[in-house]
């Protein structure tokens, strides 16, 4: 097969149905009652959201304007900052021992909302850096119904066999999890393989960047909610919530939507870095989890013995 050929199939068939399968495999995870955690726990949802939805797209189209980018990664950034969660900051939340009921309901909310908001940020995004008279341009209502069939429906369809064939679903949600993320860096790798003539000049053009947006959304997912009086658990979820970006979805856009190698290149290096710290986040918060775990049983102790 002819690398172009390669190339088309990979970003025309494979990417989507991956998606597709990689959304379901959220669904796996979802009953209707998390959507009903948010009247449950609204405080610890809200923060969240908040994070995801207002002031993460808020701090990656300051960056872009303020980081010396070409128009196309700035772009990226914007795929990148839309896309919230994903099933890769619900396996870390579970490595790092974070409450991951929370973090699977902001991934399944944030998935829903989005769909209707990232086609009408992204349009306002590919005007303002491309320029009004660019040859790109989002078919808006194409982009909302391509988004309902690759997040809507089957995180639908995954909920539906949770509900009728749970032990199916049980078995399955820890294989699709392990699935997106070796799926996400066979696309990296990918990439960086079609990009390789530019791919040490995009890594140095976006790398700051992608630090800069990875530590300090991750930074703002803590500390708000710390100040909101948020248990270690939750600070967990949210941080890796708002800090860990379904970089598959924003490749999907730039690849298929968009059919752009440059605007991609932001998520798919953003994915490096937030490996790394992510995976550096998890020992830190292991064990701390595991601290206050021993410190609580040695309470207990000490006070069944006062009795």
């Amino acid at each position: 097969m002819e690398s172009l050929a390669l190339v088309t199939l990979v970003n025309t068939v494979v990417i989507p149905i991956c998606l597709f399968l990689i959304m379901m495999g959220m669904g796996l995870t979802l009953i209707t009652n998390d959507f009903k955690r948010v009247l449950k726990y609204p405080k610890a949802v809200g923060i969240g959201l908040t994070n995801q939805l207002i002031l993460l797209p808020i701090i990656g189209f300051a960056l872009a304007n303020i980081m010396p980018l070409r128009p196309e990664y700035a772009v990226g950034v914007m795929l990148l900052v839309l896309c919230p969660g994903g099933t890769t900051s619900n396996l870390f939340t579970y490595l790092a021992k974070g409450d991951v009921a929370l973090s699977v309901t902001m991934t399944a909310i944030a998935s829903v909302i989005t769909v209707f908001t990232i086609p009408i940020v992204l349009s306002f995004s590919l005007i303002y850096f491309m320029g009004s008279g660019s040859e790109f341009e989002l078919p808006v209502v194409k982009t909302v119904l391509t988004l309902v069939v690759l997040t809507i429906v089957p995180i639908s369809i995954g909920m539906l066999i949770k509900r009728y064939a749970p032990k199916v679903a049980d078995r399955s949600q820890v294989y699709v999890s392990r699935f997106g993320v070796i799926f996400l860096t066979f696309l990296v790798l990918f990439l960086s393989y079609v990009q390789r003539d530019i791919i040490v000049d995009a890594f140095i053009a976006t790398g700051p960047v992608s630090v800069l947006l990875n530590l300090s959304t991750m930074a703002l997912g803590y500390y708000s909610s710390k100040w909101f009086g948020l248990n270690l658990a939750q600070r967990t979820s949210v941080t890796l919530e708002v800090g860990l970006q379904n970089s598959t979805l924003s490749i999907f856009m730039a690849l298929t939507l968009l059919s752009n190698y440059d605007m991609s290149m932001m998520p798919a290096i953003y994915t490096l870095v937030m490996f790394l710290t992510a995976g550096i986040l998890v020992r830190i918060f292991s064990a701390r989890h595991n601290k206050l775990r021993k410190s609580e049983i040695e309470s207990s102790v000490l006070a069944a013995r006062m009795l």
